[in-house]
């Protein structure tokens, strides 16, 4: 899917200011609302835009310890492992990788206590051989797309 400059204007608008309307979107890109719709519709489409509901914190909703553990499966059954995962709230992201494990998950707790817990909840699954567990100290650089979304509409102002 090819992001062009105005795409990428539209997108650092949602993300600078995410409460606000079609219209004043569009106004303030000086196009026609039904092209910005249009425009929104189709990022959407094709999967640009992912969401619009508001971003939550599991620190603030009493879980502020993260962690990223590592887990190795027994072969062929990575979708099993999966699937479990997902029915742990505590696990709020978790993904297939590349070297030192199969799964990686991002782990929220009350405490080191309760990340302990989860830990266990994770090594008694079905296919699952080992984990590892990565304790995050301190945020250094906060999940972020608008350096990203800006070079993409730098790079199709360019042509490439």
């Amino acid at each position: 899917m090819a992001v062009d400059a105005l795409d990428a204007k539209i997108l650092r608008l949602l993300l600078e200011q995410p409460r606000t309307s079609v219209r004043e979107y569009a106004r303030v890109l000086g196009i026609a609302r039904g092209t910005l719709q249009a425009r929104l519709d189709r990022l959407e489409r094709e999967g640009v835009i992912t969401g619009s509901g508001p971003r939550l914190s599991p620190a603030a909703l009493g879980h502020p310890v993260l962690a990223f553990v590592h887990i190795e499966v027994t072969q062929g059954h990575l979708d099993t492992v999966a699937e479990a995962l997902a029915e742990v709230p505590e696990i709020i992201e978790a993904f297939s990788i590349t070297g030192g494990g199969d799964l990686m998950a991002r782990v929220v707790a009350r405490d080191a206590a309760h990340l302990e817990d989860v830990i266990q909840v994770l090594v008694q699954m079905p296919g699952v051989v080992r984990t590892r567990t990565e304790m995050v100290l301190r945020e250094r650089v906060p999940y972020r797309v608008l350096p990203l979304v800006d070079s993409v509409g730098r790079a199709a102002q360019r042509g490439g």
